[in-house]
């Protein structure tokens, strides 16, 4: 069925995504709405006005001016609130083939394609910047979707983009299982001690990195009743790392499950901690001084944990469960949240639903909002201008039916879509979401 899909996705998608990709905001545009969202004070504005001019805000409120001549796009039922921001996504996986595979029977244009649809799909559904945390076997590819977004050549998220994560020969995401007599490539860039770490770090940054993702735990399971997973580079390699990236101004992310690796990242000072299952209080006590965010990632889990066999079901729901506990300690604890969904696993532009999961599991319904748009927007460096609707920030808005604050299922309905003051969802436009999931993934809305 793939192969059927691509040329009729390319003749009827792409000259529309081309057209919208290359419209320019001009002039100035007021979005009026039934309520107006502010996500640091929780409070709902009603009516909900926002002024834009070109890419930025201009004005935000009930009473805001309607200047002569401007565009006025009338969103009745609608909550304009700031553009969602996912913090883990990656772009190059799609579901219905294990990632190791991926990369062994599919081409890294294959997968590039895949990887404008999955960012295109990501914008339609509210997600105005991601951080795409690996691509998974291939490389810098990420960097040409990104430079192609900049560019106003194809519509998507703003993008930071890491290429491949790095990991150990053996470790997480090497090619594992395989036939050793023939060379299967891994899904990340292998380096043995800090001299290969330094030197991997340096050749991802000539090719575009933004920042640098470590695979800091390797395998997860439980011993003796107790959650266990091996650390894979030391604190001191770690903090190596980070000291290389800041260097040149980047910064370093890591995939940890567990401790003491969790320990090590906190302690070298890394810019998130992604999954965090488990986090010690020595390790949030370090995150709380050094505003590290935690980013949960339970869409996939979740999403793992409904797709398993019947014989892996049950250590999965054990595995979720413990993530619930500890999740729980972790907002007890106070530390900071930033919300990612790992979305590729599962199709893109479902990923929403991670804000329900961030409510169900102990987040307040705001808190939980703060997460995917101020706490997005600090950890990717770019507080004073994303995550919210404010003068002088960008044009970043969507517009969702009814509360939020009162029912967060409404962010995965979301209705409009703008990113920099390009309007490039309307709620009169037909559903190019159900149309991808049905005709990609077979996946029905």
């Amino acid at each position: 069925m793939r192969k059927t899909v691509w040329p009729l996705l390319l003749v009827i998608l792409l000259p529309c995504v081309m057209a919208s990709a290359q419209a320019k905001p001009d002039g100035v545009t007021v979005l009026r709405a039934a309520h107006v969202l502010d996500v640091k004070t929780g409070r709902v504005l009603s009516p909900g006005i926002v002024v834009v001019r070109d890419e930025h805000i201009v004005a935000v409120g009930s009473k805001a001016a309607v200047p002569a001549g401007a565009r006025v796009i009338d969103l009745p039922g609608l909550t304009l609130m700031p553009g969602l921001i996912d913090a883990h996504v990656h772009l190059f996986l799609h579901p219905g083939r294990a990632e190791d595979m991926q990369t062994v029977r599919e081409s890294a244009a294959e997968r590039t394609v895949q990887a404008v649809l999955a960012e295109k799909a990501d914008l339609w559904a509210g997600f105005t910047a991601e951080r795409d945390m690996g691509t998974e076997g291939v490389g810098s590819a990420s960097t040409a979707v990104r430079d192609a977004i900049n560019a106003g050549e194809i519509p998507g998220p703003r993008l930071w983009v890491c290429g491949n994560a790095i990991s150990i020969p053996g470790g997480h995401e090497d090619a594992l299982g395989f036939n050793p007599a023939i060379l299967i490539p891994p899904n990340a860039d292998l380096a043995n001690g800090t001299d290969e770490l330094i030197r991997t770090i340096r050749n991802q940054i000539k090719e575009g990195a933004d920042f640098i993702k470590i695979y800091e735990t390797g395998h997860d399971q439980f011993v003796q009743g107790r959650f266990s997973t091996p650390y894979q580079f030391t604190e001191a390699q770690l903090a190596a790392a980070v000291e290389e990236a800041a260097r040149v101004g980047k910064r370093v992310a890591v995939h940890v499950t567990g401790e003491p690796g969790a320990l090590y990242a906190a302690e070298a000072g890394v810019m998130s901690l992604d999954h965090a299952d488990e986090l010690s209080p020595k390790t949030m006590q370090i995150m709380r001084e050094k505003g590290i965010p935690a980013v949960p990632t339970f869409a996939v889990f979740k999403y793992f944990t409904d797709h398993a066999s019947q014989a892996a079901r049950p250590l999965m729901e054990k595995f979720l469960q413990y993530k619930i506990e500890q999740f729980k300690r972790q907002i007890a604890a106070g530390i900071s949240f930033a919300a990612g969904s790992d979305v590729g696993p599962f199709p893109h532009g479902k990923q929403a639903e991670e804000y329900a999961l961030l409510v169900r599991y102990g987040l307040t319904p705001l808190r939980a909002i703060q997460a995917g748009t101020l706490g997005g927007a600090r950890l990717l460096g770019k507080a004073d201008e994303l995550g919210q609707l404010a003068a002088g920030y960008e044009a970043d808005v969507i517009g969702v039916p009814d509360n939020p604050l009162q029912d967060i299922s409404a962010l995965q309905d979301v209705r409009f879509v703008m990113k920099a003051g390009k309007v490039y969802r309307l709620p009169d436009q037909p559903n190019w979401l159900k149309t991808y999931w049905e005709m990609w993934f077979n996946q029905p809305q």
